[in-house]
């Protein structure tokens, strides 16, 4: 498994608002959106392209396209959906599909309860969208559910992330395909599951319900 941890000015800065209780949805909207975009950059670093000739006012030459079959992006309900927008404005030929997943916040186990994917994920890239890896337990039975499916290699990209959910991802995906990239790696994890210091409930914050 390969990790990145964000290391950007900018990146930085619009976590520091996020993070602020004061924040409101609109902006928490926004500006997740907006981080989304950055994290993007680097989680598509290596999507697969095919050479193709173009013209230029000047001459030819040999370009790149995003190969087929198309990248999947994979937004986790409900909160994940905040961060699709910033994913395909980056990566707008990319394929999107929808897993559902709740977490019991007694026993903080996952469980999934709906998905729109393509029933064949063979030779698919899958980038999954999921705020906060807290635990690891929903991410984790997401990732491997798209390799269940096929998936060749799944790049998950996350707002926030606490160690114990990397370590957690890290021995689940052993020997598998697999990346995450983090916008910060906070310190720990509190006795209900949360990330300290975080940023709360990242879906009660982007759609008003706090």
């Amino acid at each position: 498994m390969r990790l990145h941890v964000a290391d950007h000015p900018l990146v930085t800065h619009k976590l520091t608002v996020l993070r602020d209780q004061r924040t409101p949805s609109p902006i928490f909207r926004q500006l997740t959106s907006e981080l989304v975009t950055l994290l993007a950059y680097e989680a598509t670093r290596n999507v697969r392209v095919k050479d193709i000739e173009i013209s230029t006012p000047v001459t030819t030459t040999t370009g790149v396209a995003i190969s087929d079959p198309r990248p999947l992006v994979v937004p986790i309900l409900r909160a994940g959906l905040g961060m699709l927008e910033g994913m395909v404005t980056l990566l707008p030929t990319a394929e999107v599909g929808f897993l559902g997943m709740v977490r019991n916040e007694e026993t903080l186990e996952p469980s999934t309860y709906a998905e729109r994917l393509p029933d064949d994920l063979s030779d698919r890239q899958c980038f999954v969208l999921d705020p906060m890896l807290a635990t690891g337990g929903s991410l984790g039975a997401a990732i491997e559910f798209l390799f269940t499916r096929g998936a060749q290699d799944v790049t998950a990209i996350c707002l926030l992330g606490a160690p114990e959910g990397v370590a957690a991802i890290e021995k689940q995906v052993a020997g598998r395909d697999v990346t995450l990239v983090l916008g910060a790696l906070d310190e720990r994890l509190n006795e209900h599951g949360y990330i300290v210091p975080g940023l709360g409930d990242a879906g009660d914050r982007l759609y008003g319900t706090v």
